[in-house]
């Protein structure tokens, strides 16, 4: 339940970066580095997501299923 909640954490985290990322473009027309600090944070957070999960399962704390399970 636990490893759920951190990952729907994240999810909600990448997406608000992508989006924010998404109105600093469309409002700053480049004259400050909000985006790319923004885009940089979503980056970041996908990749610790992505090794977050691949730790759980190697660990067993995320137990994933087969195909027609």
């Amino acid at each position: 339940m636990l490893s759920t909640v951190l990952i729907l954490v994240f999810f909600a985290a990448i997406i608000y970066n992508l989006g924010a990322g998404l109105y600093f473009m469309m409002t700053d027309k480049g004259g400050t580095d909000r985006t790319l600090k923004a885009l940089t944070r979503r980056i970041a957070l996908s990749v610790l997501l992505i090794l977050l999960v691949i730790i759980g399962i190697w660990t067993g704390i995320i137990r994933p299923h087969g195909i027609g399970g």
